[in-house]
């Protein structure tokens, strides 16, 4: 008797067809650090105001992602992958035609961020409940390697589409690329029954992943790099902008949304390369000298805005390599030390910490800036870029105190392998 078809897709077409749906979900995602010039013009907002709009967002995803990410523990993700893509996709439409200065922007900006919440992660709950091969930890690490793509192709369409249609056009075209997301996880996906919890638990009690000292280690870690880059990524372009006023004769190229969008790109390839390293070497040897390579470029960029403007963007992007570099091996150490029935909390205390990071990484260095002197002094923007490095290095600090004395992981040695296919 031929055995049954599976009911998940192919492991290829699984996550070329999550990697679709992020990238349209994310169109959004930067669009208003990309335009940051645009509206300092339009709104006239000062760098701390600035800071807070960028780093509302991921405040939004941040109070959002405990409560969705612990219904996938109950519910399929898949249908809170709909709900998170719905409420981008209203975020993005409302910011277009209501958004006029700094209040309603931060309403708007917040609630797209709880769109996040309820797409990003959950979208990597669709693939590790339906594909857990002995190739997981790739499959994993194309998954949250698209988020950096999906940077990249948010950073290239603001600034292209910005110029010709204006930032209110912008964002609603963002908008109905979140609904294509919505309509493709509707008709790509069966739904599911997640695994039980081996003991129920209340439903937002996370102690027991708390106790998890392991997993924890990870998450902490990942809060120092969601910090670090997510306050590269949402000053990247005011960063740039002001190293041309610097530069001899008129303007400079590549242009500053350019950069943001190549630097992006190389993200995509560091993630994935920093994965397949971790898996040779140990998540436990390769995270701790990522980690400390991009945050001493940290504390060193931001005081070289004055060098040629090609020399600033080569720094540019072997900084956002480094950076990237731990992304996905840092997720990939926690989904592995997860315990059975909690993945879904744990990814949802992983997200918290990290994104908590990322919400307070660009309003510090909003905040720094504008201490300092303001983002029209080289001492201002050392002394920025030097707050992130800070951050950067107490990752791997966190990361080896709450793991030396781990044990194992459950599916392998340190280098946290796959269980075998189903």
């Amino acid at each position: 008797m031929p055995p049954s078809p599976s009911p998940f897709p192919s492991p290829v077409r699984l996550v070329a067809l999550l990697l679709g749906a992020e990238l349209l979900t994310m169109v959004g995602v930067f669009t208003f650090p990309a335009l940051l010039p645009t509206f300092f013009e339009v709104w006239r907002l000062s760098n701390t105001e600035a800071g807070w709009i960028s780093g509302i967002y991921f405040a939004g995803y941040t109070l959002s992602v405990p409560l969705l990410m612990r219904l996938t523990d109950r519910i399929d993700a898949k249908r809170v992958y709909m709900v998170g893509a719905a409420v981008t996709a209203l975020s993005a439409l409302a910011f277009a035609v209501l958004a006029e200065g700094f209040w309603s922007a931060m309403i708007f900006r917040a609630l797209a961020g709880a769109g996040l919440a309820g797409t990003y992660m959950p979208g990597l709950r669709v693939l590790v409940d339906r594909y857990e091969g002995r190739r997981q930890a790739r499959a994993v690490s194309f998954y949250t390697a698209g988020f950096s793509l999906g940077t990249a192709l948010s950073f290239l369409f603001a600034g292209e589409l910005g110029a010709v249609i204006g930032w209110e056009w912008t964002f609603a075209v963002a908008g109905f690329a979140a609904l294509g997301a919505a309509a493709l996880m509707a008709l790509a996906f069966r739904p599911i029954t997640p695994q039980a919890e081996e003991r129920e638990t209340h439903f937002l009690d996370f102690r027991p992943v708390l106790r998890n000292r392991p997993a924890l280690g990870f998450m902490l870690a990942y809060g120092a790099h969601s910090w670090e880059l997510f306050a590269l990524r949402s000053w990247l372009v005011a960063f740039l902008a002001f190293s041309v006023t610097l530069q001899p004769g008129a303007g400079a190229w590549p242009a500053p949304t350019t950069v943001a969008m190549l630097s992006a790109l190389a993200a995509v390839a560091a993630s994935i390369g920093g994965q397949e390293l971790s898996t040779r070497f140990g998540l436990r040897r390769v995270i701790p000298i990522v980690m400390l390579t991009s945050g001493a470029i940290a504390f060193v960029l931001g005081f070289l805005p004055g060098l040629p403007y090609l020399a600033v963007t080569v720094l540019v992007l072997v900084y956002s390599v480094a950076v990237q570099g731990d992304s996905a091996a840092l997720t990939i150490g926690t989904i592995q030390m997860a315990r059975q029935g909690q993945r879904g909390a744990t990814l949802a205390l992983h997200s918290l910490i990290g994104f908590g990071g990322a919400a307070l990484g660009p309003l510090v260095v909003g905040v720094v800036l504008d201490a300092s002197g303001g983002a029209d002094r080289v001492s201002s923007w050392g002394l920025a870029f030097a707050s992130v490095g800070l951050v950067a290095v107490a990752g791997p600090a966190l990361l080896l105190a709450l793991t030396r004395s781990a044990t194992a992981p459950r599916h392998g040695a340190d280098t946290m392998t796959s269980p075998p296919d189903r």
